[in-house]
């Protein structure tokens, strides 16, 4: 084997490895949908971790907002005791944020599978 192709395969295994930890299932994050996550609204902190635009374009009412790049330094911010809610845009970023919690120890976190785009429910402007 040459060296290009050991510069490819370890390409491909980053690619791999890249895309895995990116998209895999996040261990005990229960994936909500709409009627499910607007049951639970009143009891749990909710979580819009989506960018400033974002939010100000429309949020889930009483939704804090804490985008995704400022999680782990706010971690303080979330009470531990109390279910987490998180959306963001399609599901992907609240994913990530979950994985940023289960690390700093929260246990009850459940998010709005397909984002925001999949609420039903009113929007606070």
């Amino acid at each position: 084997m040459d060296g290009s192709n050991l510069v490819s395969i370890a390409l491909y295994v980053l690619l791999g490895w890249f895309l895995y930890t990116r998209f895999a299932p996040v261990k005990g994050l229960q994936n909500l949908n709409a009627a499910q996550f607007g049951e639970r609204l009143r009891n749990a902190v909710v979580i819009d971790v989506r960018e400033v635009s974002e939010f100000r374009s429309g949020h889930i009412p009483h939704a804090i907002h804490i985008p995704l790049g400022q999680l782990g330094g706010r971690i303080g911010e979330i009470p531990k005791q109390k279910e987490v809610l998180l959306y963001c845009k399609s599901g992907m970023r609240s994913k990530q944020a979950a994985k940023v919690l289960k690390k700093h120890g929260f246990a009850k976190i459940a998010h709005l599978q397909g984002g925001i785009l999949a609420w039903n429910g009113s929007i606070q402007k």
